[in-house]
């Protein structure tokens, strides 16, 4: 005969599994991108939404990395070619280009163009560089199993820093 158990024993017991989950998975993985000569790892509370790049209104007077604002579902958003931002030349449009939008918490509503999204990859599985970061957004520098450099993007940092908030000209 199988056991009964009441609504709410069953609702703790999954909020308690499903926290046991978060806690085990989430601070490991990263979104790997890649944005001029650089490959990223973005922590995926940092980022809100990854989207096609949509169109874009170009506004002017703006540095040439501001591409613009783009219209997300009713929103406006500033448009940041990453690379570009970065002092590297402009990313090329393909249909391999991704926005990758701040998220809400850090009250930005921007997006950075990036060239191609490179997937999930665990941060366990990278070994740390020492004083590798050039930037105030750089968290950190790592090696993957390839040998290749990795670059770790503080999105908090990078926002909320007066170079990336200084469109004008």
């Amino acid at each position: 005969m199988a056991k009964h158990i009441s609504l709410r024993e069953f609702q703790q017991a999954l909020a308690a599994r499903l926290a046991e989950a978060g806690v085990e998975t989430a601070p490991h993985a990263r979104l790997g991108v890649q944005a001029g000569g650089r490959l990223w790892l973005i922590r995926l509370d940092d980022a809100g939404e990854v989207l096609p790049l949509p169109e874009v209104t170009p506004v002017p007077l703006t540095r040439q990395w501001f591409l613009g604002l783009a219209n997300i579902r009713g929103n406006l958003a500033g448009v940041v070619d990453f690379a570009g931002f970065m002092g590297e030349p402009p990313t090329e449009r393909s249909p391999g280009c991704r926005l990758i939008l701040v998220a809400e918490r850090f009250g930005a509503h921007s997006g950075l163009l990036v060239a191609r999204m490179l997937g999930l990859r665990n941060i366990h599985q990278f070994q740390a560089e020492d004083g590798a970061a050039d930037s105030p957004w750089i968290r950190g520098a790592f090696r993957d199993a390839e040998g290749r450099r990795w670059f770790e993007l503080d999105l908090g940092a990078l926002v909320a820093h007066g170079d990336f908030l200084q469109v004008s000209l």
